[in-house]
């Protein structure tokens, strides 16, 4: 935009005489977008005289209407705004129905500026149908957008990522790259209210990027800005730093106050987090000192928030109580304000030895919360949501812990697990997950004779509770910070490690000692556990982790392993019996698609599988019948085991996208994960003998999500999946070993294993398939 005032510039100097139509036309142009850049006073200066008769009726009176209507809006000044735009509104239809659609797209932003969502909302509608009826893909991007925009002021972020990918699409393809700019940073927004971070940063660089190549930099520096919050969130403190002091200099540079007051929130803010009570003040106290935006905007609740944790942090109760609860009772602030003054209200009431006041308060904020989350539609979009606001629970489960209430803590972690795994079962199974105000852990332990070890990890605390089915035990344990990076070194140094005496297994020991160690005496060898992980810990396959003595050895030579996703499903899924026949689908050995080779050894794992089942009971979907299609139409919910033998692809950024990839069908080779939970199973089992079958990204409460997330959320009682890339080699003699084991009477669990510890302990001296590398990316899900 930068360049276009620079040739709005050059062209006024070439048609410098006020008598000329020319020289109104690039004074109106350069109006519009001093306007659209926000330089909103230089604007008004420029257009405040009169156009000549001549011109009175003409396009150029209705655009020097529209900027004059825009400059104000931003100024606060509406009155003024909506009879500029009504009379820019009457003049259009007089003279220029073609730009009825530009006048109801500015009368919906400056209603979206009031804060009238509702007329904002109807304006926007209204420009979108004039858009298609007029064939004007420009003007309909923007009405895109900005109903996005609305969505969001309603925190209907579900609904504004639809109405904003569509607005980016639809600019991209036409090159309207300031609006494509300003679209990406907005999705990035949304993508950050549901607690999706990793997909926000990358779409806030991408929009500060943009915008500083289109010479929006009002938008570049606001998006500098969002990229330090998003840093914050992703406790990236050191970088959040970095990025908020460069907004905030910008910020200065540029006068804009707003911008200015959300750089020094997020400085506080940090600050807090650090301890330094006195700097968070005083980048507050510069925040609480700026101007508004406009006479019509709404105080910074959040420096008031910051003041209320000061304060509190200070131990003065009574004044931090009255600014956390005008947070609480602003008609204002947005839902995730709420939750959080609620949250921290409750730390206050705890600091003055009011327990009970206390409890009550964090209910109200899981309440809120959990009302936030009930209004999403889209599982997507559920999935993310608890990121944003699981400092709630931790702080809740804290306060519990340190009040001698383990068990209740317990209970409330418990809370915030699988949620959507279980909502989603709920809607498509007879039997819905029991409620966890019904779940006892302990009954749970005997019925399944495991001992379970459920795992919570905070940034301020971490906590093991072990569940026998005689008692209830819990540890401390270290907190995120010293846990998450070791976790990521081991699985990092796996592929390097020979044997558990190997000096590259020195992170396999520290884990040991940090996460089981603590419950050694209560797990006896031999027996069954079943691991419920949280945060980095589910993308760790405990056994590889490696046990000092007697002498140094993996931990799955101790005990059976299976990974859960929370007590409540694990509790249904007793009593939600599977299919019992013996009968299987096997799908696989496809035919090669671009970036997806043959796997050489397929045919030999589909063969050795398929042994284990008579003719009548086996169906094979192998090469050109290898499709999705052929999937989704086989009714695969009639089968008791379906085993898949391919490629496998885990999307990050959106898991429900992961995929097994077939045999291409068209211009279709994948069947996704969205796909699969939508066709019911009841099977004992899926084997998914791909590379990342269960996932690559965790997400708080729900854990890994990705293919094996997908046949769970579809009905499966029980999945295969490996957590890294497997082999194609050892994989064929690790599926044989199962099944035979599995068909000799053992359960999944113990028939998993021992076909692991065939690899482990083959009598081959020199096989590379006693690697953990080799045995270990596969990992038993149960309790769907």
């Amino acid at each position: 935009m930068n360049g276009a005032l620079t040739q709005a510039d050059a062209a006024l100097r070439n048609f410098s005489s006020p008598d000329t139509e020319w020289h109104w036309r690039f004074t109106v142009l350069k109006g519009e977008i001093l306007a659209r850049q926000r330089r909103k006073k230089e604007s008004l200066e420029l257009l405040a005289a009169d156009l000549p008769p001549s011109l009175a009726s003409s396009d150029v009176a209705v655009w020097r209407k529209l900027a004059q209507g825009l400059s104000n809006g931003l100024l606060g000044e509406f009155s003024e705004s909506a009879r500029l735009l009504g009379d820019a509104e009457e003049l259009a239809k007089l003279n220029h129905p073609d730009l009825l659609g530009e006048v109801t797209l500015r009368k919906g932003t400056v209603g979206f500026l009031l804060g009238d969502n509702k007329a904002a909302d109807a304006a926007f509608h209204m420009t979108l149908k004039i858009a298609r009826e007029q064939k004007d893909s420009f003007l309909e991007a923007n009405a895109l957008g900005s109903l996005g925009l609305v969505a969001t002021k309603q925190e209907h972020y579900d609904e504004a990522i639809d109405w904003f990918r569509a607005a980016s699409q639809l600019s991209q393809s036409v090159g309207a790259r300031s609006a494509a700019a300003k679209t990406i940073g907005n999705l990035g927004w949304s993508y950050f209210e549901m607690g999706d971070y990793q997909n926000a940063r990358i779409l806030f660089q991408q929009a500060e990027a943009s915008s500083g190549s289109v010479g929006l930099i009002g938008d570049q520096v606001y998006w500098q800005t969002n990229l330090g919050v998003a840093d914050y969130f992703l406790h990236d403190f050191a970088k959040a730093e970095r990025e908020s002091q460069t907004a905030l200099e910008l910020a200065k540079k540029m006068g804009q106050s707003d911008t200015i007051a959300e750089c020094l929130n997020n400085l506080s803010e940090l600050a807090l987090e650090g301890g330094q009570l006195d700097l968070a003040e005083k980048y507050n106290q510069q925040a609480e000192g700026l101007p508004p935006a406009s006479d019509s905007s709404p105080g910074n609740l959040p420096s008031v928030l910051i003041d209320g944790r000061i304060e509190g942090a200070r131990g003065h109760f009574t004044q931090a109580e009255k600014l956390l609860k005008k947070v609480i009772h602003d008609p204002t602030a947005e839902t995730s304000l709420h939750w959080e003054a609620e949250a921290r209200l409750a730390k206050v009431y705890d600091d003055e030895r009011q327990p009970a006041q206390a409890e009550r308060q964090y209910r109200l904020a899981i309440g809120t919360i959990d009302t936030a989350r009930k209004s999403l539609q889209q599982d997507e979009f559920r999935l993310t949501f608890l990121s944003s606001a699981i400092e709630s629970y931790a702080d809740y489960v804290d306060f519990l812990v340190a009040h001698g209430r383990p068990n209740d803590a317990l209970h409330v972690a418990e809370l915030s697990r699988a949620r959507t795994l279980a909502e989603g079962l709920a809607s498509t199974t007879e039997t819905h997950s029991s409620s966890t105000r019904d779940v006892h852990p302990q009954l749970i332990a005997q019925k399944l004779k495991a001992s379970l070890l459920f795992y919570w990890i905070g940034q301020r605390n971490s906590y093991l509770w072990v569940i026998t089915p005689s008692k209830t035990t819990y540890f401390k344990l270290p907190k995120a910070a010293d846990i998450e990076p070791l976790v990521k070194s081991y699985r990092e140094a796996l592929p390097n490690v020979a044997d558990a005496q190997d000096t590259a297994a020195s992170g396999g020991k520290k884990l040991y000692a940090m996460l089981v160690e603590p419950a050694k005496k209560l797990i006896p060898t031999g027996s069954g556990v079943i691991l419920l992980p949280a945060e980095s810990l589910y993308g760790l396959n405990f056994e590889t982790l490696i046990v000092p003595d007697p002498k140094p050895h993996f931990w799955i030579e101790d005990v059976t392993l299976t990974t859960a996703n929370s007590l409540t499903l694990l509790d249904a899924s007793i009593e939600r019996p599977a299919i019992t026949g013996k009968n299987l689908l096997l799908v696989g050995n496809a035919v090669p698609t671009p970036g997806f080779p043959a796997l050489p050894q397929a045919p030999v794992e589909i063969q050795k599988v398929g042994h284990y089942f008579s003719d009548q009971n086996r169906r094979v979907l192998e090469f050109k019948q290898a499709t999705a299609a052929a999937y989704l139409s086989s009714n695969p919910g009639q089968y008791a085991y379906l085993h898949f033998v391919t490629h496998g692809t885990a999307s990050i950024t959106r898991p429900l996208e992961s995929a097994v990839i077939l045999s291409p069908e068209g211009d279709s080779y994948k069947l996704y994960a969205r796909d699969i939970v939508t066709h019911r199973l009841n099977a004992q089992l899926v084997t998914i003998s791909a590379c990342n079958g269960a996932g690559t990204r965790a997400y708080s409460g729900e854990g890994l999500v990705g293919l094996s997330w997908a046949f769970l959320r579809a009905g499966a009682h029980n999945v295969i999946g490996a957590l890294w890339e497997v082999s194609d080699a050892s994989t064929p003699q690790l599926m044989d070993a199962f099944y035979r084991e599995l068909f000799q009477g053992k359960d999944t669990a113990r028939a998993l294993r021992d076909a692991k510890l065939s690899l482990l302990h083959t009598p081959d001296p020199d096989s590379v398939f006693k690697r953990p590398n080799y045995w270990g990316p596969f990992q038993l899900y149960a309790g769907s």
